[in-house]
């Protein structure tokens, strides 16, 4: 008995074991990629180095005095700050009517509202180019902002999904049965307990609109060029380390982003 266990005590080490050098190692490569260009981005030298000589912040005043990039920043910061919120509002109400409500076509709506995450968006940027071109909006930023709704959508109605399908509908039903209409329930008591998925759905919003680069490479324009595109059309005639100091910038974004949404709603409900 004592030997039979002890072989079994064995193999379930040696399994453990397999598995946590696998993930280490899987993480290991997740996490050099990220990190060579986290340190290049401090090189003072006119080239990405790795490791680099010394520490500089140069590439990073180069970004705060080019107006260029600021620029660019300002158009990807601004298309957030109103993507973010009309987004949501369309997404979450979406995301109820998909969840609670029974309608015919139902099917047929959710895969449409979905859609945006199956189609390539090589093939949405030729769309949206095309109707920027036929509703005269090219040079705008109208096309921007339709396009980058139209991507970061589906993400809003999915996570706010989440949500909505873990509440209890009896709560919305003794509100209505206390007296509150449709709309107090929704915004007295369906509202604030899907709270998390309407923050998580924000943020993946927010984080989808800044990095977006397939779709906004056909509708930018030089007068609205976000900061993707203005990475892709500088990296084509140079590479210097000002590229890392803005991938740092988006590695920040991504990173207190995936934060806000693990303590608000659960990476895993989520993915």
């Amino acid at each position: 008995m004592g030997n039979k266990t002890s072989k079994r005590k064995r193999k379930v080490d040696i399994g453990a074991i397999t598995l946590w050098s696998i993930g280490i190692f899987i993480y290991i490569l997740l996490t050099i990629p990220v990190l060579v260009i986290v340190l290049s981005a401090f090189s003072p030298n006119p080239y990405p180095e790795f490791p680099p000589s010394s520490f500089s912040l140069r590439w990073f005043g180069e970004i705060l005095g080019n107006t260029e990039w600021l620029e660019a920043l300002w158009t990807s910061f601004l298309l957030m700050i109103i993507v973010t919120p009309i987004t949501v509002i369309l997404g979450t109400g979406a995301a109820y009517a998909i969840t609670r409500l029974d309608f015919p076509g139902k099917q047929l709506f959710q895969s449409v509202m979905m859609s945006p995450l199956m189609i390539p968006h090589v093939v949405l940027g030729i769309a949206f180019l095309y109707q920027a071109t036929a509703m005269g909006w090219l040079g705008q930023i109208t096309g921007l902002l339709l396009a980058h709704i139209v991507i970061a959508f589906p993400y809003v109605v999915r996570t706010v999904g989440v949500s909505v399908s873990g509440l209890d509908p009896a709560l919305e039903s003794a509100s209505m049965s206390l007296g509150a209409g449709p709309v107090q329930t929704f915004f007295k008591v369906t509202l604030p307990l899907i709270k998390p998925g309407v923050m998580a759905g924000s943020v993946f919003a927010a984080v989808t609109s800044f990095g977006e680069v397939s779709v906004s490479v056909f509708v930018s324009s030089p007068q609205w060029i976000t900061v993707p595109v203005r990475i892709f059309n500088y990296i084509d005639q140079t590479f210097d380390p000002t590229i890392n100091a803005i991938s740092v910038i988006f590695i920040l974004v991504s990173v207190v982003a995936l934060i806000i949404i693990e303590k608000t709603l659960g990476i895993t409900k989520v993915f």
